[in-house]
């Protein structure tokens, strides 16, 4: 019921109180007109956006400006169905569409939701977290893209196209000042270089402090430093021929990404926390554990552990050359694409003051590169005095992908780890200042003849000593190597059985193939003697104490016995995808649709170490790569929709149905990264998936269905009611969550128990309801050709659940965030003074929980904060 009403609700604001969906182009600055209609490219060719029969959001330049987007992270105030964020890392940024996307920083996995820039597809989601520079529009298409555009998409795609050169000569510059000394520079030049040749030149720099203040080392983290460049040259040899070359870098040198601990305001399971007589705290304490923002978490300070830090580098550069060639029977389209991306991330990899976890900066650095060619070509024309609007076309891409991963146990680890054995036996021994963290008195009982531990009492003190040997142990330069070699055959064809009646065809083979190597360079020579030492006792009553030994000595598969491992491996897949569309225009102002289509997302490697194996088992086993594998995502999605435009107003609506089979889930469960394909079983399993066994819930290979469905309405509207006066409106209501009685791959293995709470609830990052809300309002200034902005915003967004275990302490309640934008603006718009503010209320909110590294046995959370409130003046120029 209180669903119902929140949807009802959410619909009539939709048309009473507008948000974005943009079927027409918001109106120039000047007047508010029906004439400038978007066109996009979301089927392969040129069409309107209210012509196209699936779900596609387009956001225009203006809109841009106005919202203050530079990324596409700040696209989530325009789009109510998209969803991007950024973690631990900005090199591997989340997307989500209709609440479907690529959990976690692991690059072996690609996103559910593909990023093209001109036409070239960008490997992961991250790469569109740069600065976008001039931008001509975006479109957001939802629902899985199985034919077209390259590189298939699971949940859905960003496109973004930038503006083009004109031969017109002009230019264009903007600075912006704000708090947190928030400095954006940019300019742009654009002209003939003759009659047939032009060119276009585009630059950014941003500099800005952290929103975070480490008290420990000073500083600030989660700052911007970037610089942006692009250049274009537009030949149009003949009125039939053209080429657009493009080449753009970029770079950025910054502190990212901080977490706070998610004390009892975000989790409330967090109270022992700030319990001092909780004994493993009370341990942490004694070690030099703080909380800088204990108080309020909302400070923003963090104490990192001293010497460490969070530094990043990266470089994106690439170049694009795309050719039309028109003749009179078709149009030929060749994309053709050079692109490498190389970042390298430090961090407290702990999230704390107590030095247990890290990655160090230099040449060793946990570092990711891409080199990735691709080619693709469509021709397209029409036949049979228009009745078949056809396209034919292929692809092909080549891509490097190198993870180097320094990942180490910090200075703290070997005091802290024996302390946590040590609570299991008994707490009183404790003394954190003494190796092994045994008390004078604890090691005594535990090695004389009394010892609650028997004979193997010196054995397990000696063990404690090891433990507490384990510091600045672990990767040094560890590689994982991966070459995906991909293409793909397909066909989109619109045919038109009567004046008002289409129907859509489209059909795509593709064919993917995967080499993995992996060489490990790891100093931690304390694991295999751990291991040698306690497996004897794996099979008495001391079990549970020796299997806690050897996984806080091996924590992760930390262990030089990887030195000796080979691992190379391949995984060969293809599949046929595509859509069918059935369109009706019963009146010129009016289109209903109908669809199905199937995507596809492909499996790949899990490039994690920490998955090789149990670190109770010895994980050297040459060329076995079976745990890090995991298989293709697909999609089947059905889907209804209208879409009715008149001057001044324009609605779209969709309802959909998306079932999602072998869906790719990565999550941390507190000690390492998992990935598992998600699935469900036909057959009830009473409960064996939510137990927390491996050994039950497994199901019959020819029983198994779609594990995640996601289901749903969108409705968007645009209005103009009068002269320079423009509202925006969309909500989505999404019912994304993961099936009853889940089970692993498709093979029917049972679900990993650290993922018990998973079956029956949502998925994370998955609001139910979003509702989003935009008004424009540019008037003239009296005869002088000025006009003024009024601008403002919003998104309000439902309570979702932000961990992908779905822990109970995770969730973020409802919260809504609002921009703004005031200033005045000359003739034609050549200059422009504005007044703005991103998340104008100062609203607090979590993007991600998580469990923070190793600090167990405590339940104890960290917690990525989103962005506080930012605000400035910017001045614009343009000629």
């Amino acid at each position: 019921m209180r669903k119902s009403i929140l949807l009802a609700t959410a619909g009539l604001a939709a048309i009473a109180s507008p948000a974005i969906a943009q079927d027409t182009e918001t109106a120039t600055a000047d007047t508010a007109t029906d004439q400038n209609v978007i066109v996009v490219i979301a089927q392969g060719r040129e069409q309107r956006l209210q012509d196209v029969p699936i779900a596609v959001s387009a956001v225009n330049a203006e809109s841009l400006r106005n919202s203050g987007a530079n990324d596409i992270r700040q696209l989530n105030q325009l789009a109510p169905s998209l969803l991007v964020s950024s973690t631990g890392s900005e090199a591997n940024g989340s997307a989500r569409i209709r609440g479907i996307g690529t959990v976690g920083d692991n690059p072996g996995l690609e996103s559910s939701v593909a990023v093209f820039i001109d036409g070239v597809y960008r490997s992961r989601t991250g790469s569109g977290l740069n600065e976008l520079g001039e931008i001509e529009r975006i479109e957001v298409l939802r629902g899985p893209q199985g034919t077209l555009f390259g590189r298939n998409a699971s949940a859905g795609l960003i496109n973004i196209v930038s503006a083009s050169p004109e031969f017109d000569f002009g230019g264009n510059a903007e600075l912006t000042y704000g708090n947190f000394d928030h400095i954006r520079a940019s300019a742009g030049l654009t002209g003939p270089i003759g009659d047939t040749l032009a060119f276009r030149m585009d630059g950014v720099y941003v500099n800005r402090d952290g929103f975070y203040d480490d008290v420990t080392n000073g500083g600030t983290v989660n700052d911007r430093d970037r610089l942006f460049l692009r250049g274009q040259l537009l030949w149009e040899a003949t009125p039939d021929l053209s080429f657009r070359l493009i080449g753009d870098y970029t770079t950025r040198d910054e502190a990212c990404c901080a977490a706070v601990y998610a004390t009892t305001e975000i989790a409330p399971a967090n109270a022992g926390l700030l319990d001092l007589s909780n004994p493993i705290i009370g341990v942490m304490t004694a070690l030099g554990f703080q909380i800088p923002s204990r108080n309020d978490i909302y400070e923003r300070q963090i104490s990192v552990s001293p010497g460490r830090t969070y530094a990043g580098e990266t470089e994106d550069y690439g170049i694009s050359l795309q050719m039309d060639w028109d003749f009179s029977w078709g149009t030929l389209t060749s994309i053709t694409a050079y692109r490498e991306y190389d970042s390298n991330q430090a961090s407290d990899t702990d999230y704390g003051t107590l030095d247990i976890l890290y990655r160090a900066p230099g040449d060793n650095a946990y570092g990711r590169q891409f080199e990735t060619f691709s080619q693709e070509l469509r021709l397209q024309g029409e036949a049979f005095d228009g009745a078949l609007d056809w396209l034919i076309g292929a692809y092909y891409a080549n891509e490097d992908l190198t993870l180097t991963d320094n990942l180490r146990f910090g200075n703290d680890y070997g005091a802290f780890a024996p302390c946590r054995v040590v609570l299991a036996v008994n707490a009183a021994l404790i003394d954190p200042s003494q190796s092994g963290c045994l008390s004078a008195g604890g090691r005594a009982l535990l090695t004389g003849a009394m010892s609650p531990l028997g004979a193997a009492g010196p054995l397990v003190v000696a063990g404690l000593d090891n433990l507490g040997m384990i510091n600045d142990l672990g990767d040094n330069g560890s590689r994982y190597l991966q070459n995906s070699e991909n293409y793909a055959f397909f066909t989109h064809n619109i045919i038109s059985i009567t004046d008002n009646l289409d129907l859509t065809i489209g059909l795509r083979y593709t064919n993917e193939n995967k080499r993995f190597s992996a060489t490990f360079n790891n100093d931690n020579t304390i694991c295999p003697a751990q291991r040698a030492a306690f497996t004897p006792l794996l099979a008495g009553p001391l079990a549970a104490l020796a299997g806690g030994i050897i996984g806080l000595s091996c924590q992760g598969n930390s262990s030089s016995e990887l030195n000796g491992l080979v691992l190379n491996d391949t995984r060969s897949e293809d599949e046929i995808t595509g859509t069918g569309i059935l369109s009706y225009r019963p009146t010129d102002d009016l289109l209903i649709y109908g669809s199905y289509s199937r995507g596809y997302k492909a499996g790949g490697f899990n490039l994690d170490r920490s998955a090789l194996n149990s670190p109770l088992l010895n994980p050297a086993v040459a060329g076995s790569t079976a745990a890090l594998q995991f298989d293709p995502e697909i999609v089947d999605a059905f889907e209804i929709g209208a879409k009715y435009t008149i001057p001044g107003f324009s609605l779209s609506a969709a309802i959909f149905r998306q079932e999602f089979s072998n869906f790719q889930l990565n999550t941390f469960n507190g000690s390492v990264f998992l990935v598992q394909n998600i699935n469900s079983c036909g057959t009830s399993l009473n409960g064996a998936d939510r137990d927390g066994s491996a050994a039950t819930g497994a199901c019959a290979p020819d029983d198994v269905q779609p594990g995640v469905i996601s289901q749903g309405i969108e409705i968007e509207a645009t209005l103009s009611p009068i002269d320079y006066v423009n509202m925006t409106a969309g909500v989505t209501y999404v019912d994304a969550s993961y099936e009853n009685d889940l089970i692993g791959n498709d093979s029917g293995a049972p679900l990993d128990p650290a993922l018990n709470l998973l079956p029956g609830d949502n998925l994370s990052n998955a609001p139910d309801l979003v509702v989003t809300g935009s008004f424009a309002w540019t008037p003239p200034i009296g005869n002088s050709g000025m006009s003024g902005l009024f601008y403002v915003d919003a998104r309000n967004t439902s309570g979702f659940n932000t961990g992908s275990d779905l822990s109970p302490q995770k969730e973020q309640e409802s919260f809504t965030v609002v921009n703004a934008r005031i200033g005045i603006r000359g003739e034609d718009q050549r200059w422009a003074l504005e007044l703005w503010a991103q998340n104008l209320f100062d609203e607090n909110y979590t993007q991600v929980a998580f469990n923070s590294p190793f600090q167990a046995p405590a339940q104890i959370y960290s917690a990525f904060l989103a962005e506080p409130r930012t605000y400035g003046i910017t001045g614009r120029f343009r000629f």
